[in-house]
């Protein structure tokens, strides 16, 4: 059996490259004025003081790629962990995805066709569908409700007295049928379900769910304003 060859360098040793050898500390290339050259070059690593069977190794320091992904990826996990967790500046993934199922659940709703009270609540607090109901509202509802919803020819929509209903499906039957004996014409033929929910979702957007609600038999308009012609007989 031949003895060993000790003059072969152990795997655990670092051979030179060919054609010149590693560069000491003293030596390497700049950080600032050339990162890639001080990242790719050769390092002269020392010698470990121990020995096994008279083969030493030498004592390896990771790459420096490797270490800047390692420290980037700590500073990373700690400014997260602050910006979601514990000062609650950002928006969870948790809370994200609870909030995007809530409007894609709301979306469906509105797609199915299915509107009940609590679907109203719900559109009433969608920017898109209130800036909608907003845009209909002024070029259709405003001439006797005002902009601002507080009444002229027809009643305020923004107070807590309510004339047929305090309920969003209430309000949403009466611009649909109108109220001849009350001057509200029926808006259903010529608006149609969606911009009429989306005008009825802009009115509540002014309300709460479970406030006051005064049942009122009719309203008087402000003084010099001429109320609501009378039907023609």
């Amino acid at each position: 059996m031949p003895p060993d060859d000790f003059s072969k360098p152990s795997p655990c040793e670092t051979v030179p490259p060919p054609g010149g050898r590693v560069t000491p500390e003293s030596e390497r290339h700049s950080p600032l004025t050339e990162p890639v050259k001080y990242l790719t070059e050769p390092i002269d690593d020392a010698l470990r003081p121990h020995s096994f069977d008279g083969i030493q190794e030498y004592d390896k320091r990771l790459p420096r790629w490797w270490l800047l992904t390692l420290y980037g990826t700590m500073i990373f996990s700690a400014l997260y962990w602050a910006y979601y967790h514990a000062y609650g500046i950002g928006t969870g993934p948790a809370t994200a995805l609870e909030i995007e199922m809530q409007e894609n659940a709301e979306r469906a709703a509105r797609q199915s066709g299915v509107i009940d009270d609590d679907a109203v609540w719900k559109m009433s607090g969608d920017p898109q569908v209130i800036a909608a109901g907003k845009a209909t509202f002024d070029t259709t509802c405003a001439a006797c409700h005002k902009p601002d919803l507080t009444g002229l020819i027809g009643p305020n929509l923004v107070d807590h007295e309510w004339i047929h209903g305090d309920k969003p499906m209430d309000s949403i039957k009466t611009i649909t049928e109108g109220n001849l004996l009350k001057g509200m014409p029926a808006w259903g033929p010529l608006l149609g379900k969606q911009k009429i929910t989306e005008v009825a979702a802009y009115i509540f957007s002014h309300h709460k769910p479970g406030e006051e609600a005064i049942a009122v038999p009719g309203w008087t308009p402000p003084a010099g304003v001429a109320p609501a012609p009378a039907p023609a007989p």
